[in-house]
Parts: C-alpha cells; sequence; structure tokens
C-alpha cells in the first residue's frame, strides 16, 4: 500500500473573520494579500513535502485552486517541476489539474511531461473537472464543463503517444501543429488517479479506463456504494477491480496529547472549514453537475468537499451577517460529528490507529493519502504531526494493509486482473465493520 502526504497549502495569515463575514473562502479579496509572508510560506510548503519525503512518505501530493486563501497551489504544476528536481525517491501525485477551466490542452502536456522527465518518471498525473468557482474564476461554461474534461484528457494521452507532427480537430480545440517534443519519461504515459466526491459520471468514467479513483474524505457508507459502482462498470469491461483501482483522501492530524491534537485540530474549521471553500452561488453552478450527481450529494451526511453539504444542496446556509464567535460554536457539534464518521481523524498515535485501520478494512484502497491541518497551526505543530504519523502510524498501516491482502496500483496494474465472461466479480469493500463503528 502507497502513503502518501498532502497540504492544501493554506494561508495561514488572513483574519478568520474577513473568510466568515465574507460567507466562504471564494472571492476574499486579495487586498489581505502580504507578498512577505506568502513568499515565506511557499518556501516553507516546498520545504515540508521534502520532509515528507524524508520521513518515508511513498507520496507527496499537490493540488490546484483559484480566487482563494484556502489554497495557495495556484499553479501546482510549478511546485511539482521543483519537487521532481529536489526530491529523490518520493512519487509526485496531482490531484489534480483541472482540465475544463486550462483552456491549452497541449500545453499541459508538454509541461507535465517535463516534469515526469526532470524527475525521471515519478509523476503521478490527475485530472479534476474543478471546484464550481472555478468556473467563476477562468469564465468556464459550466455547461461543458465534463466535455472539456473528456476532450483535453483524451488530446493530452494522444500527444503523449501519438508521433506527430498531426492536425487536431476537436469540437472545443484545434491545433494545426501537433508535435510535442517533451515526451513523458514513463511508457506509454504517466499514471493517472482521479479523485471525486460521489460523482458516478466521474466514477464510470474512470472504470472504463481503469483509473483508480480516489473518494476526498466522503463519509464510508455512500463510498462503498461508489465503490460498487466502480466494480459493476469494470466487470462490463472485463477486468476484476481491487485495491488498486482505489484510493482515499482522508484529513488526519496528530500530536504528543489527546487534548493538544483536539485544540490544533479544530483548524481543520477555519473560515468555515472546507464546507465553507465558496458561497452558495459559487458551489454549483447551473449545468456543473448532473442530476444524479446533485441527488447524491443532497443525500450525504453533511460534511463534505470543496463547499457541498447536504445542507446546502437543501438550501439551509449560514447567516454570515451574525457574530463571527457565534459561527464558530456553530461549527464545533460537527466537529465532532466528523470524527465520530471517521472523516475527521485526529488524536495520538493510540487512538488515531484503530480508526486509520477500520477505513482500510471497510475501504481495501491501495493508496491512503493523508490531508494535513488547515489554519494557523504553527510550523513546528505540523511536523511533529507528520514526524508521528510516519514514525508511528504507518508501520502500523502498511503491516495491516499486508495482512488484508491490499496492493497498490505500482505492485498490482489495475485493469490486470481479467474476468472470465459470465464470472462473478469480487468483493471491493467490506462493510461489515461499520455497524461496529456506529455507521451502518
Amino acid at each position: 500500500m502507497q502513503v502518501g502526504y498532502f497540504t492544501e497549502r493554506p494561508v495561514r495569515w488572513i483574519p478568520e473573520e474577513v473568510i466568515l463575514r465574507n460567507g466562504g473562502h471564494f472571492a476574499v479579496s486579495n487586498s489581505y494579500f502580504d507578498r512577505e509572508r506568502a513568499a515565506e510560506d511557499y518556501n516553507y510548503y516546498i520545504d515540508e513535502n521534502l520532509y515528507a519525503e524524508e520521513l518515508g512518505f511513498d507520496i507527496v501530493a499537490l493540488n490546484e485552486h483559484h480566487g482563494n486563501p484556502f489554497c495557495m497551489g495556484s499553479v501546482m504544476n510549478v511546485e511539482a517541476g521543483i519537487l521532481a528536481r529536489l526530491t529523490k525517491k518520493a512519487r509526485i501525485l496531482l490531484i489534480g489539474n483541472p482540465l475544463p477551466v486550462i483552456k491549452h490542452p497541449l500545453r499541459m502536456a508538454e509541461e507535465l511531461a517535463e516534469i515526469d522527465l526532470i524527475s525521471r518518471g515519478r509523476l503521478i498525473s490527475g485530472w479534476v473537472r474543478g471546484a464550481g468557482s472555478e468556473q467563476f474564476f477562468n469564465n468556464a461554461n459550466p455547461s461543458y464543463n465534463r466535455e472539456y474534461f473528456e476532450e483535453a484528457h483524451d488530446f493530452i494521452v494522444q500527444a503523449w503517444t501519438r508521433p506527430g507532427p498531426w492536425r487536431y480537430e476537436g469540437k472545443h480545440f484545434h491545433y494545426r501543429h501537433v508535435n510535442p517534443w517533451a515526451l513523458p519519461y514513463q511508457k506509454p504515459h504517466p499514471p493517472m488517479w482521479i479523485p471525486g466526491t460521489l460523482s458516478p459520471e466521474t466514477v464510470r468514467w474512470c472504470a472504463e479506463k481503469a483509473y483508480p479513483y480516489f473518494g476526498l474524505g466522503t463519509s464510508l457508507g455512500p463510498t462503498c456504494d461508489l465503490w460498487d459502482y466502480y466494480a459493476d462498470e469494470a466487470a462490463k469491461h472485463g477486468y476484476e477491480a481491487g485495491s488498486e483501482n482505489f484510493g482515499y483522501v482522508l484529513p488526519t492530524f496528530v500530536a504528543e496529547t489527546e487534548d493538544r491534537a483536539q485544540e490544533l485540530g479544530k483548524n481543520f474549521l477555519f473560515g468555515g472549514g472546507q464546507n465553507s471553500f465558496a458561497r452558495v452561488e459559487h458551489t454549483l453552478p447551473p449545468g456543473y453537475n448532473s442530476k444524479e450527481a446533485i441527488r447524491k450529494l443532497a443525500r450525504q451526511p453533511q460534511g463534505s468537499w470543496l463547499g457541498i453539504s447536504g445542507d446546502k444542496m437543501r438550501g439551509q446556509t449560514e447567516d454570515v451577517e451574525i457574530d463571527p464567535a457565534a459561527i464558530r460554536a456553530k461549527l464545533i457539534p460537527g466537529y465532532q460529528k466528523a470524527q465520530k464518521a471517521i472523516q475527521l481523524v485526529i488524536g495520538t498515535p493510540k487512538s488515531v490507529i484503530p480508526k486509520l485501520k477500520a477505513i482500510l478494512t471497510v475501504l481495501r484502497p491501495g493508496a491512503l493519502v493523508i490531508f494535513s491541518v488547515q489554519g494557523p497551526v504553527a510550523n513546528a505543530d505540523r511536523q511533529t504531526s507528520m514526524r508521528l504519523i510516519a514514525q508511528e502510524i504507518i508501520p502500523a498501516l502498511k503491516e495491516h494493509s499486508k495482512s488484508i491482502g491490499l496492493l497498490d496500483a505500482f505492485e498490482r496494474a489495475p485493469g490486470s486482473v481479467k474476468l472470465t465472461a459470465g464470472t462473478s466479480r469480487g468483493p471491493v469493500s467490506d462493510r461489515g465493520p461499520l455497524k461496529e463503528l456506529g455507521l451502518a
């Protein structure tokens, strides 16, 4: 099993009241930007990823968002290029480049090929559709989001694998001369892992291509449902899905005492937390999601990703004009609820290990990516969490994953286990522990 380290590289010096009164991280005025602090943090986060490799994490993961202080990674390929040169062993996972808003897939193909070459084949290229707010920021038509996504992906694969020069005339992209002279180190191209938040269309697309699908901290029951959907689709394409087809990104923070972990862990709520990534009007623009995906999101328990929650889907929103202290107080029950649902894992190594083992048992992912804490947590406390996870938790997780037969996408190629016609697929998750965990 692969274990990765991930941080949103949060802006830690903006007053929380500014975000709370704005009703979300997206659209907070950049008049609060501080170049000296930003320069310090960009360099620190690069060093933090180098520390993750030094500690023994298999993967360092990056992402990007636009127009908000939730994530400083506005152009993650720049960071990936730096890490490609400075790291030696860790794979570099991009989760991921937002294809529908980039509008230049040939340039993207060249950028990623260079990163793969500099790293000598350690790039894992992930693709995303981009958050709803990304459509506004990049002036992209949300109704064409999935079309852009699929066409850009198909074009990039061709650019990496089809000898040039050749001409391309698609629905959304047109090139007179396709002949990139930067081609990936890995053949036929870097592996592709796709993150998502319960969109059935994305899962179906991943299964068709045997790409590993990564749940972004989604609740365990609905995630099992989606794993089954993936496995059913995989069977239609003649292969057996297994742990190599799945990954999970989980917000996790560890300290040397339970009290300190819980106090610092509250910074996952900074500015309202990930449910306040964007205001309602920026979260799901018309045409961005299918009706089926919207229904699934509405049924999901409160607590999700990038501003999407059941309450928002039902039109229940926070009154951002009330006192910020009152907003913070209202967030605490959700913080406790998310921990009970194991969507936030916070504590000491001793208290955290059983919860992470339970997730591995239920979801059976080939890769687990630890999502570090948000908010104004000191560098020393962030690094303490990383050290405790690497030295005390990861060995226990790797031993457990081995005992239950979890293989990652490098130990067994996704799609390589063929299914004979008429043969039933095997299970891809284990719902048994959900009842014991109170999550059935």
